[in-house]
């Protein structure tokens, strides 16, 4: 079976289906392509496409080819210097086939390079992805609608048109109501045919011919499709199960945390917060500043305000937990969190920390991430949640050493996964 490749340049959103089958069949190289690209980027443009690089050698397609020797008869167009029998010389190669040239130093490889769009990029970047343990919530409460087909209806707009149905509605119409008159048409002209010629002129005749006339006038009148015979698909809004989740995004922004760390926690969370906001519909996501007292804050100030100060970390957790209680009770809200600290914390605050996620947090999340931007040794906060791992399967904690590492952490940490709440 042939495979036909389409490789014209095409404008945008043309060969769609090749791009698909392309980027399915390259998934590997086009993943690590944007898992290299995610370091060089800003905070700001994380929702752009990509121009990715992949090596030559990944992409090479098996061909079939003649090979050296053998007997072949071909017919070359406007031949003028061979007669038919005459041995023709193979081309020597010289170099300009396509290969690589030659080299005594150094070492590298061709690539190809690829732009994917913005959709491409995100749907590599999340792909396989998901809030763990999503529970389904007080699902009647949630309103989500999704449009779904539901027969056929007589009236409707012309972009619904069903153009199948409508022309069996006609053909059947046309039937029933022709079938009768051609019966009768045909009656008509079997007794007409037995008379005679004087017969026909005869006052029977002529009304049988006036009969015949008349049924085939009929007949032609019946229009080829009616406005009865129009069908529109009908379409409805039909209410579809949906999870009530809300996401704690928790941030350090104290002292201790240079621009290089705050920058790392941004990176983070702009992931998280585009991951959550294009997989799931309805979803609230609470935004908390903190150095010696949090404060809720809208998502604007949350990345770019300059506000720093001591370190209480305890301070997020403690407004976290009070948020809870007063807005989100985990009997009706599928609860996530994720902080993002360098881990330096006031000695005595570090304690606190544990005993809020342990007895106050914990028990109501599904799921809660603890990320360390620390690229050397870990600080006491670290040290007070490693306790908790063992006790809560639902919490998570990793380490971010620079901006390379964000990429493989943000995976590890939302992949796709059930876990077992302790009650």
């Amino acid at each position: 079976m042939s495979q036909i490749i389409d490789r014209r340049p095409n404008s945008r959103h043309k060969s769609a289906v090749n791009r698909r089958r392309f980027l399915q069949r390259f998934k590997n190289q086009v993943r690590k392509s944007v898992n290299d690209a995610i370091a060089d980027r800003s905070i700001t443009d994380f929702e752009r496409g990509e121009k990715i690089n992949i090596p030559a050698k990944d992409i090479k397609e098996p061909v079939f080819k003649h090979g050296p020797g053998g007997v072949r008869s071909i017919v070359l167009s406007g031949n003028k210097d061979y007669s038919k029998g005459d041995r023709i010389k193979i081309p020597e190669k010289d170099g300009q086939d396509g290969e690589s040239q030659a080299s005594n130093t150094g070492e590298g490889e061709d690539s190809f390079a690829f732009e994917i769009s913005r959709e491409e990029f995100l749907d590599i970047f999340f792909e396989d992805l998901a809030l763990p343990n999503l529970l389904k919530k007080q699902l009647a409460q949630v309103k989500s609608y999704h449009r779904v087909r539901a027969g056929f209806t007589n009236e409707g707009v012309p972009t619904n048109i069903n153009i199948v149905r409508s022309f069996r509605s006609a053909l059947a119409r046309r039937i029933s109501l022709r079938n009768p008159v051609q019966k009768r048409l045909k009656t008509a002209e079997e007794e007409y045919a037995k008379l005679s010629d004087q017969a026909q002129k005869s006052p029977e005749g002529l009304e049988l011919l006036e009969q015949i006339t008349k049924y085939k006038q009929k007949i032609k009148k019946i229009p080829f499709i009616d406005p009865y015979d129009l069908k529109y698909n009908r379409r409805i809004s039909q209410p579809s199960p949906s999870s009530k989740a809300v996401v704690f995004f928790l941030m350090d922004v104290s002292g201790s945390m240079d621009e290089a760390k705050k920058d790392v926690a941004k990176r983070f969370f702009i992931l998280l917060y585009l991951f959550l906001t294009r997989t799931y519909e309805t979803i609230d996501i609470v935004f908390i500043r903190h150095h010696t007292s949090a404060k809720e804050v809208n998502e604007q100030d949350f990345f770019y305000s300059r506000e720093t100060g001591g370190t209480v970390v305890s301070s997020a957790l403690e407004l976290m937990n009070e948020i809870l209680i007063s807005r989100y009770p985990a009997n009706e809200w599928n609860i996530y969190g994720a902080q993002a600290s360098d881990g330096d914390n006031w000695n005595n605050d570090s304690p606190r920390c544990r005993e809020l996620l342990m007895n106050y947090i914990l028990p109501k999340t599904q799921y809660f991430a603890y990320i360390e931007i620390m690229p050397r040794h870990h600080q006491s906060l670290w040290e007070e949640y490693s306790q908790i791992k063992s006790a809560f399967p639902n919490f998570a904690m990793q380490n971010i050493a620079n901006v390379k590492d964000i990429y493989p952490v943000f995976r590890d940490l939302f992949k796709k996964q059930n876990l077992t709440i302790p009650e």
